[in-house]
């Protein structure tokens, strides 16, 4: 089975990125120096490294052949005390921006052999919020020319989904509450998040970044997605035609995995389509890489 170890790295601001790897098994000639490549694993809106399917994709991962890393954002507010958002005023100050610094700053902790998989072909996942932030993120260039794939899972077509109104009340107030049902806090989105958008709309746009991105991409959602409907997907596969791009059938935004689903249970099936289809994408790219 795959090993897992934790990490913590300085990310925005000096505040930590906290992870966990999975490496293959180094039976049968596996382990980190010969894995096929590396996925990084970003999460959502209120979400966490720990969250749902996370540990289940990255185990997947690792049983493939790729180094998996999962992580939290350094302002999403989480730390490994997965009961609560211990740092709920990180969670206000968060933006695109920051998430997007926190990616690069992953992606270098691997190049610079601060975490695994330095010299691998390198994949991003990321869902919801996370699956925007890694289209941001692989439409730059200097971020782009070091990937081999792309995967999203139930992400968005916009950075901002607030109507006028909201948006209005968010300026004047500086910040709008976003309760958290998981944890029964009320959290709160500050108003730089919507700053930043409106300073620099272009960068802000998934469609604008899918289309530059380099390498392959896919886009999977759910038909049953409440959340992020389907057709934010379809706007996305609009921008970027030639995306491998996956509709699973009954599947919300969280692909029906439970919060929590150890790895010991098994995941739904359309939690295991979503899995199957993310990890056969990266194989193929970093195979076809090498």
């Amino acid at each position: 089975m795959p090993t897992i170890t934790d990490w913590s790295i300085p990310g925005y601001d000096n505040q930590p990125i906290l992870g966990n790897t999975h490496l293959p098994d180094s039976g049968a000639g596996g382990g980190p120096d010969n894995a096929i490549g590396v996925m990084l694993i970003a999460h959502g809106f209120k979400g966490y490294k720990d969250y749902g399917f996370f540990p289940h994709l990255a185990q997947a991962a690792a049983m493939a052949g790729l180094i998996a890393h999962r992580f939290n954002f350094s302002h999403s507010g989480m730390t490994n005390h997965i009961d609560t958002f211990k740092n709920p005023e990180l969670f206000e100050q968060d933006t695109w921006r920051k998430q997007s610094a926190d990616l690069k700053t992953v992606i270098e902790a691997v190049r610079s052999s601060t975490i695994a998989g330095k010299g691998k072909p390198l994949t991003l996942f990321g869902h919801s919020r996370g699956g925007v932030t890694t289209l941001l993120a692989a439409g730059e260039s200097g971020v782009g020319d070091q990937l081999v794939g792309v995967v999203t899972a139930a992400a968005p077509s916009a950075c901002s989904r607030l109507d006028p109104d909201t948006i209005d009340m968010l300026k004047r107030a500086g910040k709008i509450a976003s309760p958290s049902s998981r944890t029964g806090q009320t959290l709160y989105v500050g108003r730089i998040w919507q700053d930043q958008i409106d300073e620099d709309p272009t960068w802000h746009d998934p469609c604008r970044a899918i289309a530059e991105i380099k390498c392959p991409v896919m886009l999977i959602h759910g038909t049953d997605d409440t959340t992020v409907p389907l057709s934010e997907a379809e706007e996305l596969h609009q921008a970027r035609p030639d995306a491998h791009y996956l509709a699973i059938p009954g599947a919300g935004h969280t692909f029906n995995a439970p919060n929590p689903l150890p790895l010991d249970h098994s995941p739904p099936p359309e939690t295991q389509q979503m899995i199957d289809a993310a990890c056969g994408l990266a194989l193929a790219c970093c195979n076809k890489s090498k």
